[in-house]
């Protein structure tokens, strides 16, 4: 999987974001490209975000950087941990979703 993002590390931790458990990865809906973060999108695409719309959640759009499975948005938006793998997820993400999902 190709993950975009500035000083990534092994489990798609990036410069922004880099705690034990960050380790998740969003398909950009307005590109198709997965990222490390928005900030990472924002730094090194040449276009705006589009935010995934409700009808299309249900595709894949997350990857999980601990045992590298894709998920659906939907599926990422109701858990704390990783549904494959239990790796947790950084529960502050929930203040984000905005800037991906609508």
């Amino acid at each position: 999987m190709d993950i975009h993002g500035i000083r990534l590390d092994d489990k798609t931790r990036c410069h922004h974001y880099h705690n034990y458990e960050d380790v998740v990865a969003i398909k950009f809906y307005c590109c198709g490209e997965y990222y490390a973060c928005i900030k990472c999108h924002e730094e090194m695409a040449e276009h705006e975000v589009e935010v995934w719309p409700s009808e299309r959640q249900g595709e894949p759009g997350i990857y999980c950087g601990n045992c590298r499975r894709e998920m659906a948005v939907a599926v990422y938006k109701k858990q704390t941990e990783c549904p494959y793998c239990s790796h947790p997820f950084n529960p502050g993400c929930r203040f984000h979703f905005p800037h991906y999902f609508e």
